[in-house]
């Protein structure tokens, strides 16, 4: 027993590594892990001091304890026996096949990488990208809504933008939990957009099982307090304009509502932008009438080391205003007044109170002077012309920079014409025939306010 027995260097270092392995899952881990969460909470406590809608706890619960319970609800139950008898599959397959879609869904939310990190980097590129403007403050909207009550934002798509622009000036009020796309669910993108808060989905599954799982994850976010942004339009819009509804999101929220335990307020928000990243892309998809937007990773690459290289030799400019305008919220417990809600009619109503508040930029108001010109014009009838709509437009968010009417006439033909899209020939300003689409899409932003 006390006999000396020898071994090889090699394996005595491999007895070694899974001894300390063993040591540090069982005792030092678990340590290392209550002692960060118990730091995570106390700043999480100081950090809702601070905020107008703090986080709620379940937004804080760890992934794998919220996996737990969205699997084992007892409505993710039902769908998982009725999806094994309809695809004649043992319940146990049927059981993994859920648990994978929750694992898929369900985010990993860290207050200190959206506090930390996201916050600060969505301030950073909202500002040194554009000139920020605000119609209805946030702070202002929600000042009336019931604490106890879930907020929900619903937002129209213009770019992918949207996710950072609001992101910035909502920090103020709580963190928010966005529903994103395929697009998203790359490494190291999803980890991070996970860490985030946000959850993902997919937008063209048909599988009932799923969409059974994405439901009630959604009402059970909404039931616990989470405040969440949602785009009811589902994609980025191809022509500019307010597209029609659809009813996903919006629907599992109202099919998971309960007048008894909490309030659901929609926030409505209106996004406006002189200048669209995305806008050829967007534009020719539009066109071919798909979705497919063909932007490859190297010309992104391209376009940010253009925009640094500029940067550094002082040339840099940023790319025109870009507003959000907070509209009057809709609480659910009012609109259904007791009775049956009718989703359609609350997405129609949602989108109604969106488009009274779409910002009104200097490029929109210039490209919608063209789109409605019967022909050329002279600098001082496109004034002329840019006034009249403006006078047309009483109660919009119109945003001038410098507050300045007549340099907004100026502004907007300026980043028309600098862009290629407007043209002077022979004192008179005529759309290019490439730039045609492109001033369509901006007018279109905004047409629903001149009709």
């Amino acid at each position: 027993m006390f006999h000396a027995v020898e071994i090889p260097l090699w394996l005595l270092l491999v007895i070694l590594l899974f001894a300390a392995v063993t040591f540090a899952s069982h005792f030092l881990f678990p340590s290392v892990r209550w002692f960060f969460r118990r730091r995570m909470e106390k700043a999480v406590a100081k950090l809702n001091e601070r905020l107008e809608r703090p986080i709620e706890p379940f937004k804080l619960a760890r992934r794998h304890d919220m996996i737990q319970r969205l699997i084992y609800d007892g409505e993710v139950w039902q769908a998982i026996s009725d999806h094994a008898k309809k695809e004649g599959v043992p319940e146990n397959v049927a059981f993994e096949r859920a648990r994978r879609y929750a694992r898929e869904i369900v985010p990993s939310f860290s207050a200190t990488m959206y506090y930390g990190f996201a916050i600060r980097l969505s301030r950073f590129l909202s500002r040194r990208l554009y000139r920020v403007r605000l119609g209805h403050h946030a702070r202002e909207t929600l000042a009336a809504v019931d604490r106890d009550a879930t907020v929900v934002f619903v937002m129209n798509h213009r770019s992918n933008m949207d996710y950072v622009l609001v992101t910035y000036l909502a920090a103020e009020q709580s963190a928010l939990s966005y529903a994103v796309g395929e697009w998203a669910r790359v490494w190291p993108l999803s980890r991070l957009i996970r860490a985030m808060g946000a959850y993902f989905i997919r937008r063209k599954s048909r599988g009932d099982l799923y969409r059974r799982v994405l439901a009630r994850y959604v009402a059970l976010a909404t039931e616990g307090g989470v405040t969440q942004a949602v785009f009811p339009e589902g994609g980025l819009s191809l022509d500019g304009a307010l597209a029609k509804p659809k009813l996903g999101i919006l629907s599992y929220i109202v099919n998971g509502y309960d007048a008894e335990t909490r309030d659901v307020v929609f926030v409505p928000v209106a996004i406006n932008y002189d200048r669209v990243f995305e806008d050829k892309i967007l534009v020719a998809a539009g066109e071919r009438g798909d979705r497919r937007f063909r932007a490859r990773i190297s010309v992104v690459v391209k376009y940010i080391f253009r925009i640094i290289w500029r940067w550094l030799l002082r040339k840099y400019h940023r790319f025109g205003y870009a507003a959000v305008s907070f509209g009057e919220p809709l609480s659910l417990r009012g609109f259904s007044d007791g009775g049956e809600i009718v989703v359609e009619d609350l997405a129609a109503d949602l989108m109604r109170r969106i488009g009274d508040v779409v910002p009104v930029l200097p490029v929109p108001l210039a490209a919608s002077v063209f789109v409605r010109a019967e022909g050329p014009m002279t600098r001082e009838q496109y004034a002329e012309a840019f006034q009249a709509l403006v006078e047309a437009m009483p109660d919009a968010h119109i945003h001038a920079p410098r507050e300045d009417m007549g340099y907004a006439v100026e502004y907007g033909l300026r980043n028309l014409e600098g862009r290629g899209f407007v043209a002077e020939q022979n004192g008179f300003y005529v759309i290019t025939e490439g730039g045609a689409p492109l001033v369509r899409y901006y007018a279109n932003s905004i047409a629903h306010l001149l009709r």
